[in-house]
This record gives C-alpha cells, structure tokens and sequence, in this order.
C-alpha cells in the first residue's frame, strides 16, 4: 500500500516543463526525487557538475526526450543509460549526443539521468522502471512521445542498469543495447569501484551473486545486443561475454560485436576507429527488432 501510494504521488509531482538542464531534448519529464520515489539512495548534499557534463550526487531522477525524425519514425524508442561506475553520469557522449543520433535516425531517445544508488541498488532500478512505463505511456508524462516499443541501452555502469532492467526488473524492456556493460561481480571479471558504488566494500558473497547479472538471466530477458572492446583493462570483456552465454543457454536471440581496439568508454566519439561500425550494428539489428 505504501508503494502505490508513493508511486501516485510521484504522478502528481511529475512535471514536463523544461529543465534547468539543457541538451537539445524536445521535453524534460521529471520522474521523481527522494522524497516521492519508492526509495530513497540518501544523498543530501546538492548535485554537482565538477567538469562539463559529469553528473555527480544526483538524486532527482529526470528523462530527456529526444523525439525521432517524423520522416524516418519507426515506432521504436530507447531509454539511455551513461555509465559512470555508478557514481558519476557521462551524460554526454553516453547520453544526450546518443540520443540525438538515434532520433535523426527515426527512434526516439531518452536519456535518464538516474539517482546514484549510495549502496541503496534498488534506486537506479526503479528509475529505469519508471522511465519505461513513462515512455510506454503506462504512467503520464511524455504525451505525445510514447512509442509502441520500448528497449533499453546502456553504457558501462549503465549497462549494469540496463541489464538489470532486462534480468531482475518488474517491467521489462523490448530489447536491450549493452555497451562494454558491468555485469559480473566475480572476482577477477568485476570492475570493483562500480559494486562498491552499488552495494559497498562490506557487500556479502550473496549480494555479490545477485548481482552478477550473468546469473539473473530467464527466458523472459529481452533480445540482447553487445558491442565492446576485446583490449577493455577496464571492463573486463569476459563481462560481455559470460552474459552473452547465459542469454544463448535459455535461449534469447543475442548478438555480439568485439572490436579489436578501443579500451573503455568510447561511446559515440569521433576518436573510436569503429564508430561507424557500431552505429551500422546498432541501426541494422534495430530494424529486425
């Protein structure tokens, strides 16, 4: 009873006006803060923006709708996630330059700036829950943007996220899009800073287990996309790779694209060689899905 009335009154606060923060996006739906959202991640201090476009302390949950090209819409949309390790959000070439790039090309994209989970995993989760029933048109707040199909993307740490929408999440995406993702939190394969961020140092073996995502996977994950580096020293590509095997033992459709250089993070920057190369993946599999 406390979650639903906490999930309404997150309707009622929920504002399309536009943000302070500005990107190019066509709206700005305002999800929620701490104080209206099922969970609070306990920050209190202000949000701050230490170098253009690195979001830190972020509490309100907000979406960035950049809608697609009428001339090109193909009735798809793609909520964004930027990584960070879970306490950041490049929500640069990770968020909004992604976004722009998918509507010019007919899908729409949403970028959501989610809450740092401050050990509290369940936070960034319900954000990613939300802005998919928002875009959906589940919940109001994006009238005149929502789209029939609704998949999900993200990038390092937000790949975590996206992935965790696609393995644990109440409300599932159509189809998920995983750059260089966190995904296991094995020794050996995790990237430590992102699990400390999400669980902390004194995390348990179990919570460790739960969220390594390679084992969270069901026959209801969506169709999955990866695409990486293979010399990543960062994200270790085995994340990638042991979720892509988990994905084909229960049978979800999967693809993989490895490419030979590039390290970690490169998202949608002119310097990564195989930019154009991904983008092909990316708009060629979309159409299929």
């Amino acid at each position: 009873m406390k979650q639903t009335f906490q999930l309404f009154l997150a309707f009622l606060l929920m504002s399309t006006s536009a943000s302070a923060k500005d990107y190019g996006q066509a709206l700005t739906v305002r999800i929620w803060d701490n104080a209206s959202a099922p969970h609070s991640n306990g920050i209190d201090t202000p949000e701050t923006e230490t170098e253009p476009n690195r979001l830190r302390n972020t509490s309100d949950a907000e979406l960035y709708i950049f809608p697609a090209d009428t001339s090109k819409a193909t009735g798809q949309a793609v909520v964004i996630c930027p990584g960070g390790g879970y306490g950041l959000l490049a929500i640069d070439h990770e968020g909004y330059e992604v976004a722009q790039w998918l509507a010019a090309n007919g899908i729409t994209g949403a970028v959501l700036k989610y809450r740092m989970p401050n050990h509290h995993p369940e936070v960034p989760l319900e954000d990613a829950e939300q802005a998919l029933r928002i875009l959906r048109g589940d919940v109001p707040g994006a009238e005149g943007f929502t789209c029939p199909k609704v998949g999900i993307a993200g990038f390092s740490a937000g790949g975590h996220l996206a992935a965790m929408a696609s393995t644990i999440g109440s409300v599932r995406p159509d189809f998920s899009i995983l750059f260089y993702p966190v995904i296991s939190a094995v020794r050996g394969k995790r990237h430590q800073g992102t699990f400390i961020n999400l669980l902390s140092t004194e995390r348990t073996p179990e919570q460790d287990a739960t969220y390594s995502l390679e084992n969270r996977v069901t026959e209801a994950t969506p169709p999955t996309l990866l695409l990486l580096s293979d010399d990543d020293k960062s994200v270790p590509p085995v994340n990638s790779t042991c979720y892509y095997t988990a994905l084909k033992e229960h049978g979800i459709e999967a693809s993989m694209h490895i490419y030979p250089k590039g390290g970690h993070g490169w998202g949608i920057r002119k310097s990564f060689r195989y930019k154009e190369a991904w983008q092909d993946a990316v708009l060629d599999w979309l159409r299929r899905h």
